[in-house]
Order: C-alpha cells, then sequence, then structure tokens
C-alpha cells in the first residue's frame, strides 16, 4: 500500500469517526433524554410498568395514585398556567435516532360542565413560545415549519357534549373528545383519546393527537443531516381548576 493511499485511508477513518463518533457522543453522553410523554408520566404515577404499552385504554384501567373523587363537577373550569402543550417527533441526527420534543406552557382557555355533561370547551396555545432543547431546532420551528409569524395561535374547540357518569369523577377514566383543531391555519376536525384525573380539587387531561405533516400544510421537519417521519404528535396536559 502506497503511502498516498495510507493517507487518503487513513483521512477516510477521520472523517468517518468525527461525522459519527461525535454526533454519538452528543446524543448517547451530553444531550438529556427527551422528557416523557404526559401519558407515560401518568403511567410512572400509577404504577404501570415501564415496560407495558402506554395508552389511554390502559391508564384508564388501572387505579390511580393519590386520585380524589369529584363530588360535583358543575361549573366554568378555567386552563390552569401548570398547563402544557407541545409535539414530539422521531429523528435520525446523523444516522442516531433521537426523539425531539418542544412544550409551552403558554395555554388558555375553559372547559364548562353541567351535571354530568362536558358542554364546551375550548383552548388556545401561544405557538410563538414553543421551546425544544435545540435553538436551530427552534429557530426551524417558529419560521418554515410552523410560521408562527403568520399564525401564531393554535386551537382546539369541541363540538360534541361529552356524557359522563360517576364512575368518571374519580380515578384515571378515558373519554373521546370530538372537535375542530386549527394548526399553522389548517382546520379540521379530529377525535381525540383523553385520561382524565381528579388530583388536588384540579382536574387533569392528557392526551396525544398524531400529525400527518403532509394534512396540515407543514413542510416536512427534516433537513441536511438531520430527517424526520411524515408525522409528529401533539401531546398535552391540561390541568383545569374553578
Amino acid at each position: 500500500m502506497s503511502r498516498r493511499t495510507k493517507v487518503l485511508l487513513a483521512s477516510a477513518v477521520a472523517a468517518l469517526v468525527v461525522f459519527v463518533g461525535i454526533p454519538w457522543i452528543y446524543i448517547n453522553v451530553i444531550r438529556e433524554p427527551a422528557a416523557e410523554s404526559f401519558l407515560e408520566e401518568i403511567a410512572s404515577a400509577t404504577t404501570v410498568a415501564t415496560s407495558d404499552v402506554v395508552s389511554a385504554t390502559t391508564l384508564a384501567e388501572t387505579p390511580a395514585a393519590e386520585t380524589e373523587t369529584l363530588a360535583d363537577p358543575s361549573g366554568t373550569w378555567a386552563v390552569s398556567t401548570d398547563s402544557q402543550v407541545g409535539y414530539r417527533v422521531d429523528e435520525v441526527l446523523f444516522g442516531q435516532n433521537v426523539t425531539a420534543v418542544g412544550r409551552t406552557n403558554a395555554v388558555s382557555g375553559s372547559v364548562t360542565i353541567d351535571g354530568l355533561v362536558v358542554t364546551a370547551a375550548e383552548f388556545s396555545v401561544d405557538m410563538t413560545t414553543v421551546k425544544s432543547d435545540e435553538p436551530k431546532r427552534d429557530a426551524q420551528f417558529e419560521s418554515r415549519i410552523m410560521d408562527v409569524i403568520n399564525f401564531p395561535t393554535s386551537t382546539f374547540v369541541l363540538s360534541t357534549p361529552i356524557t359522563l357518569d360517576e364512575s368518571n369523577l374519580s380515578g384515571n377514566t378515558n373519554h373521546r373528545a370530538s372537535g375542530t383543531l386549527t394548526l399553522r391555519g389548517s382546520s379540521k376536525q379530529v377525535d381525540v383519546d383523553l385520561v382524565s384525573s381528579v388530583r388536588g380539587g384540579r382536574i387533569t387531561i392528557a392526551g396525544e393527537v398524531v400529525i400527518i405533516f403532509e394534512e396540515w400544510g407543514i413542510p416536512n421537519p427534516s433537513i441536511p443531516g438531520i430527517s424526520t417521519e411524515d408525522s409528529g404528535i401533539l401531546e398535552f396536559n391540561i390541568i383545569l381548576e374553578r
């Protein structure tokens, strides 16, 4: 093997180490793991094994720890500042699988309950405040992907009342909500599976909606060196208080 060939081979190996090794070290050693989904957090609090598949149905069938019974839910419930809404997208970053998570507490809205019927619900999210652990990702989110200058707000408005029963007023219970979701200027009717619980006199509602980017007019987040699936998850943990 000539000296020139050895030099070229060594250069190629060095480049490969830099291209693969540095991202691996960053992702697996330096970078903090992605936050658990809200459904996973509920699972942890209700003793569902972390190896189990987490779903709204699974959680609804699991006895909840430290939950209470709500004697009379009637009234108007406001969204607490402890509420969170965000996204979860699987990425391949220079050959390494990662999960990108962005969230915000800038959520407002209310839920109206009459007896055992949820008669109205509407939520609004300030999309300009959604942040992840990567400023460069946030810059892409704010400009090319979600265009928050032109579409600063996302909303959900309940279109069909939700009928509860006595068993829905304690523990983890599941519901299905139908309503209009507006995202990046597109409005669509969606069905959302929810898990609710009562703690400290407040109602917590968690759930997820799969968002296929093309259907909502959202450009695929992929850029050179980073590729994503064709969809992501809109996730939320809404905390209501009287």
